[in-house]
């Protein structure tokens, strides 16, 4: 598993899954994801459906930053997000708590 399946592949199945999540997240959110695997990618919550384009599109809510590695682990719970938040191995541009939890809930 790497970013790019994650963000590519999971994040649209668990948005088809559970649309309430796109309705509460309802921004664009760009993601900087650095290292091997990584990449950037936009994840479009005020559409209805293709909430995934790769690359940088548009002007963001909020971009999040971190590596691959760190991403990862998150995703498979083998990392807290909040820790990982504290600790700067995310960072978000601007820093928007209530947009970062909501991403939580996404991600984890």
């Amino acid at each position: 598993m790497n970013s790019k399946d994650i963000i590519e592949s999971r994040i649209p199945s668990i948005l088809k899954e559970k649309p309430e999540l796109a309705k509460e997240i309802n921004a664009v959110i760009h993601f900087d994801i650095s290292g091997d695997n990584g990449g950037k990618w936009t994840l479009d919550c005020t559409k209805p459906e293709g909430w995934v384009s790769e690359g940088i599109n548009g002007a963001s809510k909020m971009t999040v930053y971190m590596s691959n590695d760190d991403f990862v682990k998150i995703t498979e719970k083998k990392l807290n997000s909040q820790m990982a938040a504290m600790q700067g191995k995310i960072k978000f541009k601007p820093m928007d708590m209530g947009l970062a939890m909501k991403l939580a809930k996404l991600l984890g």
